[in-house]
């Protein structure tokens, strides 16, 4: 009989959308090589109506763009907040009375397994198991090097952890051991294939021999894009840069008006690729904001990043974790980002150091585990 297992992510950001992405990925891997099992997504923010959707998803973006500083405290408010405070309890009960059309998805799936990549869905299939109205297991997948009180719910099946100190911070505040993993975070196969560098390089127009950093994001901090490409490539030479834009295209209009008047042979501006993984490849160290999924992919690369402008909470947490761990540098501003450039372009043993340290602690094959491991639970059952 094929098993169905359910994944349930929230488009508040895009990485815990992105780890749904690759779990989905590697069942679709596993149907493929010939193993009994279907996977469906679905984006909680779909089953809601549009009223709840922009105060939980749309506001949290706003604020985080506009006034992270405010983000942060409200991260630090929420994480020392009792889960029987009166404010969490309306909290519940609010997502409980906007969810009702994704319980009666998730009853038509009928899923003999259930993975949530937000605390939202599990939170609310926490209370239907303890109605008993749902019988499939629910596993939690934390999307950070952190551990906020929100992920800490009570009768999950199991709970992924990005690292081995996560995962002791959940035993700590009474998780279970036993059904705790230290699987990493879910990353798309393709981070965790082999790559010509050189091939794909000549395809970008790269010169493999040369040095090439990627711009990865915006540059929220740091300036525009553009503006701080041109910084970079005004302070030093003898390397080249990789500016990825995404969807933002006046941006990338503008990059590429720097790059044909200027910097023809150093500025490679690009627009959105659903294939990043190519341009890492092509790359010796990546300048980004240290979400969780991107990190996660440049460490299962091997690439060292320089971390920048992190957002309070949760972000702030990444990038300590991944300084502690020697795969990453932190710049505050234009001016500190192209100093540490300079400096690790004078290193390179260093910059090989920081590279070995990234692959060290990257966790490529995470999707495949998480999945593994619900299965091997589903065949015990």
């Amino acid at each position: 009989m094929t098993k169905r297992i359910l994944l349930l992510s929230v488009s508040a950001g895009a990485g815990h959308v992105r780890a749904a992405e690759a779990l989905e990925a590697s069942v679709a891997a596993l149907a493929a090589e010939g193993h009994d099992v279907e996977a469906r997504h679905l984006d909680v923010m779909d089953y809601v109506p549009s009223s709840f959707r922009r105060i939980y998803a749309d506001f949290y973006l706003r604020l985080i763009t506009r006034h992270p500083q405010l983000w942060g405290m409200l991260y630090r408010i929420t994480d020392d907040t009792r889960p029987d405070a009166v404010t969490e309890r309306m909290r519940r009960t609010i997502e409980r009375v906007h969810t009702r059309r994704l319980r009666t998805a998730i009853a038509a799936f009928a899923p003999d397994a259930i993975v949530c990549t937000h605390f939202l869905p599990a939170e609310m299939l926490a209370r239907q198991k303890r109605k008993g109205r749902i019988d499939a297991p629910v596993w939690l997948q934390v999307t950070d090097f952190d551990l906020h009180r929100m992920w800490i719910i009570p009768g999950m099946a199991g709970y992924f952890a990005a690292s081995p100190e996560i995962a002791r911070r959940m035993a700590a505040v009474g998780l279970p051991p036993e059904r705790v993993h230290t699987t990493g975070i879910p990353i798309m196969p393709a981070f965790a294939q082999a790559h010509d560098r050189r091939a794909l390089a000549a395809s970008f127009g790269l010169d493999p021999d040369r040095p090439a950093y990627l711009v990865m994001g915006g540059g929220a901090g740091v300036g525009a894009l553009d503006e701080l490409a041109e910084a970079l490539l005004t302070d030093s030479d003898g390397f080249q840069l990789v500016v990825l834009a995404g969807r933002n295209t006046a941006m990338l209009e503008r990059l590429r008006t720097l790059a044909a008047t200027r910097y023809p042979d150093r500025l490679f501006p690009q627009g959105f690729t659903p294939h990043v993984e190519r341009l890492m490849a092509c790359c010796d160290l990546a300048v980004t904001k240290p979400g969780g999924l991107t990190t996660s992919e440049c460490l299962a690369m091997g690439l060292p990043m320089i971390v920048n402008a992190p957002i309070p909470g949760q972000e702030e947490r990444n990038a300590d974790y991944l300084l502690e761990q020697g795969a990453a540098w932190k710049a505050i501003d234009a001016v500190a980002l192209a100093w540490r450039i300079g400096q690790l372009r004078a290193d390179p043993p260093r910059l090989a150091a920081m590279a070995e340290r990234a692959r060290a602690i990257g966790r490529p094959h995470a999707a495949r585990d998480v999945i593994h491991t619900v299965i091997a639970h589903l065949d015990a059952a």
